[in-house]
C-alpha cells in the first residue's frame, strides 16, 4: 500500500482522504507510538474537522492520548508536536474537495521509513482493548506560538528602528491570506512586530471564494493591483495552510521564489558563528541561491523534493560521524524550496508565518524590495516537458547520466536526484523524470537560456528515441 506522497497524504475526500482511512492512520500512529501523546489541528477546509474527529477516535482507539488544537496553521501544529508527536489535517494548496494527512515526530515531518511504517500499520493496526483506549483533550498552541514568532524575529531585528521601538514601525504590508487559516496568525505577528498591516482575505472560508488556495502570479491579481494602486512597502501571499509564501514587490510584481530564497539564505550565512553553515536545497532551486550562499561564506547541499528535513538530518548525521566536518563547526542555517522555508534556529518544520515576518524584517533593514534584491543574478528561466513513456523514463534517465556531462564537459554534475549540471557562468540545467505523467522534465537558466534549452532538449530527445529501439527484457 502507498499512502504517502511528497507531502503527507493528499487527495479528494470523495475517494481517497475519507473518514475511514483517517481512523485507521490514527490507529497506526498511535500503535507505531506506543501511546504518545498526539497534537491534532485542522484547516479551514471544510471537510477538516469531520477528518480530524474520525482521526481523533483512531488515535485515542490505538491508545494514544489526544490534545486537540483545533483550527491552526500547519506550521503551529508542528511547533505543537515538539517533544511528542503531531497530526495535522491540510491538504495546503489543493482544490477545496480535497484533504490530506501530515505526520509529525518532535517538530519534524515523517521521513520515508516513518511513513511506511504507518502504511503497513493501516492494514494491520487494531484497536486496543476496550480498558487501554487513550484520552482525548483540548488544547491551546496559537498564543504561544505567535508570541515565540514574534520574539524569533524582532531578536534578530532588534535595533533596528530603535526610534520607533519596534523592528517593523513605519513598514506598510498587505498580506493575502486567501481565506486560509494563514489569517489568524501572520497579520498578528506582523502587527506585534510594529508593521501597518492590511489584511486581504482574512476570513477563514474552505470554499477559497477570494482565489485559488495555491498561490501563483496567476492567482494573486487583486493583491497585485492591490499593491499598484496603494502606498504599501510590500505584498506577501499564503497558501490554504500558511506554509507557502510568495513575496510581491510594491509594485505588484512577484519576487521570485528563488531570489527569495537567496535574500534569506544569505541573510542567516551571515548571521551564523558556524565555520562551516549550511543550506539545504533542492535540485531544481536556482544557482543564485549557489551564489549568495558562497559569497556569504557557507555552502548548499541538495536533497529530493518535499525532503528536506531528510537533507538537514543527513547534513547532521555526517558532521556528527566527521565527515564533513565536526558538529561544532557545521551547522544547517536555513532550509528552502521554492515558496517553503525552514528556520532551523526556530524549529525544523516549513514555516510561512516566520518566513513572512524575516522577509519583513530584511525588507526594513534594506530600506524597500529593490535595495534587497539587487545583489541577486536573476537570469532567464524556462521549464520544458518532454514526451517519455513511463517505461521507458529509467533507460533514458541512465543514458542520460552519461550524455549529458558529455555534451557539457565543462559542467559541475549532480546525479543524486535526476541530472543536474552547473556551468562556470552559473547557468544551469536539471533534467528528472516526472512522478505523475509521460515526460522528462527539462530546468534551465541562464542568459542565453534558449541556446542552453535546444541543446539539452536535443540530448533528451535522442536518448528517448534511442530506447525505443532498444529490446524490452524478459
Amino acid at each position: 500500500m502507498t499512502l504517502f506522497g511528497t507531502a503527507g497524504i493528499r487527495g479528494p475526500v470523495a475517494e481517497t482522504v475519507t473518514p475511514s482511512l483517517a481512523m485507521a492512520v490514527g490507529r497506526a500512529v498511535a500503535r507505531d507510538a506506543e501511546g504518545a501523546t498526539v497534537v491534532l489541528g485542522y484547516d479551514g477546509r471544510e471537510t477538516s474537522e469531520t477528518l480530524a474527529a474520525a482521526m481523533a477516535a483512531g488515535l485515542s482507539a490505538g491508545g494514544a492520548a489526544v490534545r486537540r488544537l483545533g483550527r491552526v496553521p500547519t506550521p503551529t501544529l508542528a511547533y505543537a508536536s515538539r517533544g511528542q508527536r503531531g497530526v495535522m489535517i491540510t491538504a495546503s494548496h489543493n482544490p477545496p474537495a480535497d484533504n490530506g494527512i501530515k505526520l509529525f515526530c518532535d517538530g519534524v515531518e515523517y521521513d520515508r521509513d516513518a511513513e511506511r511504517a504507518i502504511e503497513t500499520g493501516v492494514e494491520t493496526a487494531r484497536e486496543s482493548a476496550w480498558d487501554r483506549w487513550g484520552t482525548i483533550e483540548r488544547a491551546d498552541a496559537m498564543g504561544e506560538y505567535l508570541a515565540d514568532v514574534a520574539a524569533y524575529v524582532g531578536e534578530r531585528f532588534e535595533g533596528l528602528r530603535a526610534e520607533e521601538g519596534r523592528p517593523l514601525d513605519g513598514l506598510s504590508i498587505a498580506v493575502d491570506c486567501g481565506t486560509g487559516v494563514g489569517g489568524e496568525a501572520t497579520p498578528q505577528v506582523l502587527g506585534r512586530l510594529g508593521a501597518d498591516v492590511t489584511a486581504l482575505n482574512a476570513n477563514v472560508d474552505g470554499h477559497f471564494p477570494a482565489r485559488e488556495s495555491k498561490p501563483t502570479p496567476e492567482t494573486l491579481t487583486d493583491l497585485a493591483a492591490f499593491l499598484e494602486e496603494g502606498t504599501d512597502d510590500l505584498g506577501l501571499a499564503h497558501d490554504g495552510d500558511a506554509d507557502r509564501l510568495v513575496v510581491l514587490g510594491p509594485d505588484g510584481t512577484v519576487v521570485h521564489e528563488d531570489t527569495v530564497l537567496a535574500v534569506v539564505a544569505a541573510h542567516y550565512v551571515e548571521e551564523s558563528t558556524a565555520s562551516d553553515p549550511v543550506v539545504v536545497t533542492t535540485p531544481n532551486a536556482s544557482a543564485r541561491i549557489d551564489e549568495r550562499v558562497r559569497a556569504a561564506g557557507g555552502r548548499v547541499e541538495r536533497v529530493r523534493l518535499g525532503a528536506l528535513h531528510e537533507g538537514i538530518a543527513r547534513v547532521e548525521e555526517a558532521a556528527s560521524n566527521g565527515t564533513a566536518g565536526s558538529a561544532s563547526e557545521t551547522a544547517v542555517v536555513f532550509a528552502a524550496e521554492p515558496w517553503k522555508h525552514i528556520h532551523p534556529a526556530f524549529g525544523g518544520w516549513i514555516d510561512g508565518v516566520v518566513s513572512a515576518a524575516m522577509v519583513a524584517g530584511l525588507v526594513a533593514a534594506a530600506g524597500d524590495v529593490e535595495t534587497l534584491r539587487d545583489p541577486i543574478t536573476e537570469r532567464p528561466y524556462r521549464k520544458v516537458s518532454v514526451t517519455c513513456p513511463d517505461d521507458r523514463k529509467e533507460a533514458v534517465m541512465a543514458k542520460l547520466d552519461s550524455d549529458l556531462p558529455e555534451r557539457f564537459p565543462e559542467g559541475t554534475v549532480e546525479t543524486d536526484y535526476g541530472v543536474r549540471i552547473e556551468l562556470p557562468d552559473a547557468s544551469w540545467l536539471l533534467v528528472r523524470p516526472s512522478g505523475t505523467e509521460p515526460y522528462v522534465r527539462l530546468y534551465a537558466e541562464s542568459d542565453e537560456v534558449e541556446t542552453l534549452v535546444a541543446v539539452a532538449t536535443s540530448v533528451i530527445e535522442a536518448a528517448v528515441e534511442e530506447s525505443s529501439d532498444e529490446k524490452p527484457s524478459r
